[in-house]
């Protein structure tokens, strides 16, 4: 026998609603590709609840390079933080659903990382805009909401894609408890992809009365482990303990990131490590009583541009100054951070530093940026601010 839920409205009338199935799994898939937030990206980050944008319906996935074979994923979406998730759909009917559905994702998985194109990813979600009758450019920036460029959102995608750093997720109306015990076993094991169910119950009642209720299955305390999150909720992160987070993802932007302390610890007064889920990083630098932060880095791999901060101390607070914080960051090859953005918080991917040249730039950038700061407060006319 299915569950009962019930709903109570404004007259104070009860509503009993009953657990029914999907009269099609195409239903379930049309109401996912219309309302991605049922995939309940709050429940698979409640700290930084998941946005999606969906690619297309129907991507497909090769078997071998440059083949037109192969099979037909049900959704590709890629949340905002440019990880690729791969959406297969079952029924609680459909007996596939046990086991078989597993192995499925296991190869579309594989076989993605191996062979999807940047380019087709961007095609297909270009289609994907036109069919909707939407701008495409306008669509991406809506769902970026100033966090992030297009190029650069673009480009973390395709770093998170060739890492293997994917989610994939299972949906249906009800998942067994064979599959449960599946899911959080290889979700324990994985990293940096991660695999998760999301039961997505309808409920009815009466003159159709239809209720949707979604549910995040198969994130443990062993899978937090195993991804370095370790569900330091109200604990505060650590120069060690970000680096071997960050490590897991990515070697390369562990190597970056020593780089870079090895040269701000000379230069600023301390190193702030935030506390969270995701692990951030920020050097302060105390001149005259007041802390400047400078940019914050983050464990999922980019840099985020402090430009919302610093417009509330001189010499940032001009817009000319920090239009020229922008363009020295731009000389940094394949940065493009626009000037509408010089009052948010920008980012860009951290592996854009792994070059030496472009790995210099950033350091001669903010160089500059803290002669600045000390070049204003020693003018005679200069008015310091109190300690922040």
């Amino acid at each position: 026998m299915g569950e009962t839920i019930f709903h109570l409205d404004n007259e104070g009338k009860l509503t009993e609603l009953n657990e029914s199935n999907y009269i099609s799994e195409d239903l379930l898939q049309q109401l996912l590709a219309d309302y991605p937030n049922l995939m309940s990206g709050a429940q698979i980050n409640n700290l930084r609840p998941r946005r999606w944008l969906l690619i297309s319906r129907e991507f497909r996935v090769p078997d071998e390079k440059d083949t037109a074979g192969g099979w037909s994923l049900d959704h590709l979406f890629i949340d905002q933080d440019g990880i690729p998730t791969l959406v297969e759909v079952k029924r609680s009917t459909d007996t596939r659903i046990r086991r078989e559905v597993v192995g499925q994702i296991l190869d579309y998985a594989a076989n993605a990382v191996t062979y999807w194109a940047m380019e087709e990813i961007i095609h297909c979600f270009e289609e994907q805009c036109k069919l909707a009758n939407k701008d495409s450019e306008e669509a991406l920036q809506n769902f970026l909401q100033g966090e992030n460029e297009a190029t650069i959102f673009w480009e973390l995608t395709k770093t998170n894609l060739k890492a293997g750093k994917i989610r994939m997720l299972i949906i249906a109306d009800s998942i067994p408890k064979e599959l449960q015990r599946i899911i959080e076993f290889l979700n324990g094991q994985m990293t940096p992809a991660e695999i998760l169910g999301v039961e997505i119950k309808q409920f009815i009642g009466h003159n159709n009365v239809k209720t949707l209720v979604p549910k995040v299955i198969g994130q443990t305390a062993i899978a937090d482990n195993t991804k370095g999150i370790n569900n330091v909720l109200n604990s505060n992160w650590s120069e060690e303990t970000f680096l071997a987070t960050l490590s897991q993802r990515s070697q390369g932007d562990a190597d970056i990131v020593h780089q870079l302390l090895n040269w701000l610890r000379p230069q600023v007064t301390r190193i702030w490590y935030g506390s969270g889920k995701r692990g951030s990083m920020v050097p302060v630098f105390k001149y005259l009583g007041v802390d400047y932060y400078l940019f914050a880095l983050w464990t999922y791999g980019v840099v985020e541009v402090y430009f919302q901060w610093h417009k509330l101390k001189p010499p940032f607070d001009s817009d000319q100054k920090r239009l020229e914080l922008l363009n020295r960051l731009n000389q940094i090859k394949g940065v493009g951070i626009s000037a509408d953005k010089i009052s948010a918080r920008p980012t860009f991917p951290l592996s854009l530093l792994s070059e030496t040249a472009q790995f210099q730039k950033f350091i001669e950038t903010y160089k500059w940026f803290l002669e600045e700061i000390k070049n204003h407060n020693s003018k005679p006319n200069s008015n310091n601010l109190n300690a922040s």
